[in-house]
């Protein structure tokens, strides 16, 4: 019988960031954390430890991680189990708590025992609000121990945290754009040849929402035809019960104008390319909506519900700053159905109004992430403000 698989030994000298991370059902969660702690080791050089709580949920993302090992580097990154009987680490220089996880409170005392403590930072949830500048990088000190722990809000301004963004983020997105073989090679390994050229090539990345049939109606009597690439998600019973049929990765669905295809689950460099290869994106929560709209494509975004309806408040808020620059009617046709999908049940007339306007809002989104790659990303603004806490 083969022996189980060993892990690398611990390092005696502790990592230059800790990032934490519990992971939610959605995933955006490890969605975000994965990417910020790679970049943080691919261009900065940096020794990263990255916590878990959901190892086999992890490997959907990051399939060569094991869900049975306590400690693993892939891509640069040590990753570790964050279990309940937490380990006795030291902390690094860097500690990220993301998304109000709540660090362990034994490694909290730990981090309070270091002379200088480690600088401790929150980091939030994305939104486009206006009071978003007003409390980025707050310090809020620990009630007991000789700590303070900053809170950190990516945002869409110079005067929040950004946006994550790998630095050879455009040159990809070109270089994907302009080559056939790239292209070529992501269909096979989705399953599928290409639809017809005349085709309107849509993902679809969403909870499950009736409105989804709504939309599938709507392309069904469309005069032209649409092709859905679906990744398998949360959607999937919605559209299974449109189809009248269960369906899996590989699965196709056809008819009117729709021609409708069941992905597997794509790990995150394989989804950014699907983004770049549709004419048009459906995405939810907060990791494919960044993605979104750096693939320079027209987008549809489905934000992750929250208590007291804020995220309507924060939904609109986004709606005010990236329909500014866009004729009236565009605007209002963009509104209308990102409210529909997202509150109501999509309407064909509303599809119409915003299929109507994909031309101008094709440069409208190449637009705007051309004026967003002109901040500084995430990453880069996390790493200042480190620097600015020693």
């Amino acid at each position: 019988m083969p022996s189980a698989p060993l892990a690398p030994p611990q390092s005696s000298c502790p990592p230059d960031w800790d990032l934490f991370c519990r992971v939610i059902d959605n995933l955006g969660d490890i969605g975000v954390c994965w990417r910020l702690a790679r970049q943080l080791a691919a261009e900065h050089g940096l020794r990263v430890r990255l916590w878990v709580d959901a190892l086999d949920s992890f490997r959907l993302l990051c399939p060569t991680v094991s869900a049975e090992l306590s400690i693993q580097h892939r891509q640069g990154v040590e990753i570790r189990r964050w279990a309940l009987d937490f380990p006795e680490v030291s902390p690094a220089a860097a500690v990220l708590e993301t998304f109000a996880c709540h660090l362990p409170e034994s490694f909290v005392e730990r981090m309070a025992a270091q002379s200088p403590p480690p600088v401790w930072i929150n980091l939030d949830y994305l939104s486009a609000e206006e009071w978003v500048s007003d409390w980025h990088a707050l310090p809020s000190p620990h009630p007991r121990l000789p700590l303070v722990k900053h809170f950190f809000f990516p945002g869409f301004t110079r005067t929040t945290g950004g946006l994550l963004r790998e630095r050879d983020l455009p040159t990809r997105r070109q270089e994907f754009a302009g080559s056939a073989a790239q292209q070529l090679a992501l269909w096979n390994d989705i399953g599928f040849a290409p639809p017809p050229a005349d085709t309107l090539l849509v993902s679809l990345f969403a909870y499950d929402k009736p409105a989804i049939s709504d939309l599938l109606a709507a392309w069904e009597a469309s005069p032209a035809p649409i092709c859905c690439l679906a990744p398998l998600a949360g959607a999937l019973p919605a559209i299974e019960a449109h189809a009248g049929k269960a369906l899996r990765a590989g699965d196709r669905f056809r008819r009117g104008a729709l021609d409708l295809r069941i992905l597997p689950f794509l790990e995150q460099s394989r989804y950014d390319e699907l983004l770049w290869l549709c004419e048009l994106n459906f995405v939810r929560g907060e990791d494919s909506f960044v993605r979104a709209q750096w693939a320079a494509r027209p987008m549809v975004w489905q934000i992750y519900p929250q208590q007291d309806e804020a995220h309507r408040r924060k939904l609109d808020a986004f709606l005010r700053r990236y329909c500014a620059d866009l004729p009236v009617s565009t605007a209002s046709a963009l509104g209308d159905l990102w409210r529909a999908w997202n509150f109501e049940r999509v309407t064909t007339m509303q599809w119409k109004s915003f299929a109507a306007s994909l031309g101008i809002l094709r440069q409208h989104a190449r637009h705007w992430a051309g004026e967003l790659a002109r901040q500084d990303d995430l990453c880069s603004r996390l790493l200042c403000f480190k620097a600015s806490q020693l």
